[in-house]
């Protein structure tokens, strides 16, 4: 018997510098909840976006990412197998500390085209979105928790990082793709049989199929992205994160967008 599944949508701001991401996260977790025939849980309410450093946006979506942590566990609790629409990259400061305390020997695959891999000293833009994976691995504190083994992230499709991140990914070890090296076969690599948490911000992809607010040229298909998942096996899969879908494109519509979402999460066969 097929394992149940939560959906869980991110509605508060966290370090949001667009005004597409808090939609783009409800029509994702509306569609996923209509094919998966679950209703949504809802966490935060939206606010208005605004180009803030870290040290402003941090405290002020803590509730946002406490209530996302406890949705989080009441799931695996119950469990369910998550599915989340995210707005940014930086929700998951609410989600992978608790992933490490659950599933302590899980890969992390962070498919994105960033690393997101800087701390307070390293940013040069003072994006929140931009430290989430190195505060889950203990490289500065949050405030929200850690535990993530640098060890066994790996990130898919990566081809935008600062230097100073590039050495930290290198120093704790972190796999990193770029996509010509980001194949089904590597992927199922590395995977190697363990417990794996998904993460994918669609700027990984080639900018003109799910609009994203940092879009970064040389990125993935859709198609690959998809073969990608259809080579991990469902039954290890432990969760699924989806972020930084921008609603409001003007030469994508939405719903295009949110079939190629659709299309993409059913090859894990969930």
């Amino acid at each position: 018997m097929a394992q149940k599944v939560d959906v869980i949508v991110s509605q508060g701001r966290v370090a949001d510098r667009t005004s597409g991401a808090i939609p783009g996260a409800l029509k994702t977790g509306q569609a996923l909840s209509a094919l998966l025939d679950v209703p949504p849980r809802i966490v935060g309410s939206p606010s208005a976006p605004a180009t803030d450093d870290w040290s402003v946006c941090l405290p002020a979506a803590s509730d946002t990412l406490i209530a996302l942590r406890a949705a989080l566990r009441d799931s695996l609790d119950a469990g369910r197998r998550p599915v989340l629409a995210t707005n940014t990259c930086a929700a998951s400061l609410g989600t992978l500390p608790t992933v490490a305390e659950n599933f302590p020997d899980a890969v992390l695959l962070w498919i994105d085209a960033h690393g997101d891999f800087n701390t307070p000293a390293t940013t040069e833009s003072g994006y929140l979105g931009g430290m989430v994976v190195a505060a889950a691995c203990g490289l500065w504190d949050s405030g929200h928790g850690a535990g993530l083994n640098p060890q066994q992230v790996v990130i898919v499709g990566a081809r935008d990082i600062d230097a100073a991140e590039e050495r930290l990914l290198a120093e704790h070890g972190v796999t990193v793709l770029s996509p010509s090296e980001s194949t089904p076969e590597s992927v199922a690599r590395v995977v190697a049989g363990r417990d794996v948490w998904i993460h994918v911000d669609w700027d990984v992809l080639e900018p003109g199929y799910i609009p994203a607010a940092y879009r970064v040229g040389g990125g993935l298909l859709p198609h690959q992205v998809a073969a990608i998942f259809a080579a991990v096996p469902a039954d290890s899969v432990r969760g699924v994160e989806f972020a930084e879908f921008e609603d409001g494109d003007a030469e994508v519509p939405a719903r295009v967008s949110v079939e190629l979402v659709v299309e993409t999460f059913q090859a894990l066969g969930l």
